[in-house]
């Protein structure tokens, strides 16, 4: 009998003063990392997924970042304001 499955991870990458695209607000934002792993034996061998978000601490909203919009923002949370970014919305167009 063989037993796998995956198991899910959530990380904390970093907290951000950004404009919340959903109620407009400039509010504190979490950046998270969430990586799903293949299991056997329950023991968690390789990643299967990652996906990266921030999530609005006024309303609650979480908005989908791509790999590259979550190095910047961790990169601007590690060097604020000042780190040469223009500006502090995650959201390009």
């Amino acid at each position: 009998m063989i037993i796998f499955g995956t198991k899910g991870y959530l990380y904390q990458l970093a907290i951000l003063t950004l404009v919340c695209a959903q109620c407009g607000n400039p509010a504190a934002h979490t950046l998270r990392k969430r990586v799903t792993k293949f299991t056997l034996f329950f023991v968690p061998l390789f990643p299967v997924s990652t996906k990266y978000t921030t999530q609005c601490t006024f309303c609650g909203a979480e908005q989908k970042l791509t790999a590259e919009q979550a190095e910047q923002l961790q990169a601007q949370a590690v060097g604020g304001p000042d780190s040469g970014q223009r500006s502090q919305q995650p959201y390009g167009s």
